[in-house]
C-alpha cells in the first residue's frame, strides 16, 4: 500500500515538474508578425512603461496641486512635565481645578484651515493640467519612436538571416567549384593557382558565414530589447523580407497631406509655450494677496499627578476662528526680475515654435526624398542582382567547359556577392525609410 502511494507521489511530482517546464518554455518563446511586434512593444517596451509611469505620476501631481486649495485638517497633542518649577501651582478656581503651573499639562488641538484666495494656486491648477498633457504627449512620442525602433530591429533580423542563407548558397557553389578544380589539378587539367583561388574564396565565405550568424544572434537580442523582452527570449518572425518590402512600398506617401498643427512635435512645442505662458502668469500672481481661514478646537488639562485618564479629570475646551491675509509689499524688485525672466522665456518659446514648424517641413521633405530614393535603389538593385546572377551562371558554364579561367569566374562571383549585399541593403532601406517617413508625417500607431 505504501509502495503504491509512493509511486503516485513520485508520478505527481514528475508530472508537475514536466508541465511546469513546458509552461516556462512556452512563456520564453514568441511568434510575431511585425504588427504584433509593434503592439507588443507599445505595452512592454521599457521606455513605454516608463512613460506610463510618468503619466500616473503627473495625475498624482495634479491632485496634489488641487488638494492644496481644499480643506486641510491637522491635529496636535502636546504634553509638558514641569520638572523644575519656579513657584508652586496657582489656583484660578476656588475649587482648585485649574493650575497653569501644575506638574503635568496636556493640550490637544484640531485645526481646520481653508485657502480662500491665492493667485499662485489658481495658476498652479492650470500648470498641473499642462504638466499632465506634457506627459501624455511624451507617451505618444515614445510610441512613435518605439514603432520605428521595432520595425528597424525586425527588418535587421530578417536581413541577417537572409544574409546567412545567401552565403550558405554561395558556399555550396564554391564547394563544387573547388572540388572540380582539385580534381582537374590531379588530372593535369587545371593549375594549382585555380585551386588556391577557390580555397581563398572558400575561406572568405566561411568567415563571412560565421560573422553573419553572430549578427543574427545580436539582431535578435536588439529586437528583444526593443520589445521589452529579456534578451534570451526565443523569437519566431512570421514575415519575410519580401513581405515587408511589398507592404512598405507605398508611393502615395510621397503626396500624402500633412497636418502641421496635429504633429506631435509641434504640439509638444505648443505645450512648452503654454508652460512658459503660465510661468509668466505665476510670477505676476505673486504680487497679489493671499487669504486663508482657520478654525481650531482645543482641549487642555492640568494636574499635579498623571491622572489624565481618570474620569474625574477636569478638561477645558477652547475654540478659535480666524482669517489670515498676506500682502506682498516690496521685494527689492525681485519679483520684477522674475517676471522679466518669464517674459523672455515666453518670447524664446515663440521662436522655438516657429523653428519647429520650419524644421518639420524640412524633415518631411527629406524623409520623402529618402523614401523615394530607397524605392528607386531597390528597383535598381533587383535588376542588377538578376543581371549578376545571369552573368555568373554563364561564366560558370564557360569555366566548366574550359573556355574561361578561374580568375575571371571569381571576378564574376565577387561581383555577384556585391549585388547580393546591395539588394539586401536596398530592401532594408525601404523598410527603415518608410518607418522614418511615417514618423515624419505623424502617422498614428495602428
Amino acid at each position: 500500500m505504501k509502495t503504491n502511494q509512493m509511486k503516485k507521489y513520485i508520478l505527481g511530482v514528475f508530472v508537475l515538474f514536466f508541465t511546469s517546464g513546458i509552461n516556462a518554455q512556452e512563456k520564453n518563446e514568441m511568434s510575431l508578425s511585425l504588427r504584433e511586434a509593434v503592439f507588443f512593444a507599445i505595452k512592454n517596451n521599457y521606455d513605454n512603461r516608463t512613460a506610463l509611469n510618468d503619466i500616473e505620476a503627473a495625475k498624482k501631481k495634479k491632485w496634489e496641486t488641487t488638494a492644496a486649495g481644499l480643506p486641510q485638517i491637522n491635529g496636535s497633542l502636546n504634553y509638558q512635565n514641569n520638572l523644575k518649577r519656579q513657584f508652586p501651582g496657582v489656583d484660578f478656581d476656588q475649587d482648585g481645578n485649574i493650575d497653569f503651573n501644575a506638574q503635568h499639562n496636556i493640550t490637544g488641538t484640531v485645526t481646520l484651515s481653508q485657502l480662500l484666495f491665492d493667485g499662485s494656486y489658481l495658476v498652479g491648477l492650470q500648470s498641473a493640467k499642462t504638466y499632465l498633457k506634457i506627459s501624455e504627449q511624451a507617451k505618444e512620442k515614445t510610441e512613435l519612436a518605439t514603432r520605428e525602433a521595432v520595425i528597424n530591429a525586425y527588418g535587421n533580423v530578417l536581413v541577417a538571416e537572409e544574409s546567412v542563407r545567401i552565403l550558405e548558397r554561395n558556399k555550396k557553389v564554391n564547394d563544387r567549384l573547388l572540388k572540380g578544380a582539385r580534381l582537374g589539378y590531379q588530372n593535369g587539367l587545371a593549375e594549382q593557382e585555380d585551386v588556391e583561388r577557390f580555397e581563398i574564396s572558400e575561406g572568405n565565405i566561411i568567415s563571412n558565414i560565421r560573422n553573419a550568424k553572430r549578427m543574427v544572434e545580436i539582431a535578435y537580442e536588439y529586437l528583444n530589447v526593443a520589445l521589452g523582452n529579456p534578451v534570451d527570449t526565443k523569437l519566431t518572425l512570421t514575415e519575410t523580407l519580401e513581405d515587408l518590402v511589398l507592404v512598405n512600398s507605398d508611393l502615395e506617401l510621397l503626396t500624402q497631406s500633412f497636418d502641421l498643427d496635429n504633429h506631435i512635435d509641434y504640439r509638444i512645442a505648443e505645450n512648452n509655450r503654454e508652460s512658459n505662458r503660465l510661468l509668466l502668469k505665476l510670477e505676476k500672481s505673486k504680487a497679489l494677496p493671499s487669504v486663508n481661514a482657520f478654525i481650531n478646537y482645543s482641549r487642555l488639562a492640568n494636574a499635579e499627578d498623571f491622572t489624565f485618564f481618570d474620569s474625574s479629570q477636569q478638561w477645558i475646551s477652547t475654540s478659535v476662528f480666524g482669517l489670515g491675509i498676506n500682502v506682498p509689499i516690496f521685494s527689492s524688485l525681485g519679483r520684477t526680475a522674475k517676471t522679466k525672466q518669464a517674459e523672455i522665456a515666453l518670447e524664446s518659446s515663440d521662436i522655438r515654435l516657429e523653428e519647429t514648424k520650419q524644421k518639420l517641413n524640412l524633415q518631411i521633405k527629406q524623409a520623402r526624398s529618402q523614401y523615394q530614393l530607397s524605392i528607386e535603389n531597390y528597383s535598381t538593385a533587383k535588376k542588377n542582382l538578376a543581371l549578376a546572377e545571369r552573368i555568373e551562371k554563364k561564366q560558370t558554364i564557360k569555366f566548366d567547359e574550359g573556355v574561361t579561367t578561374s580568375f575571371e569566374l571569381l571576378e564574376t562571383r565577387n561581383q555577384l556577392y556585391t549585388q547580393q549585399n546591395n539588394y539586401l541593403q536596398a530592401m532594408l532601406n525601404i523598410i527603415s525609410s518608410k518607418a522614418n517617413l511615417d514618423n515624419a508625417l505623424n502617422v498614428p500607431v495602428k
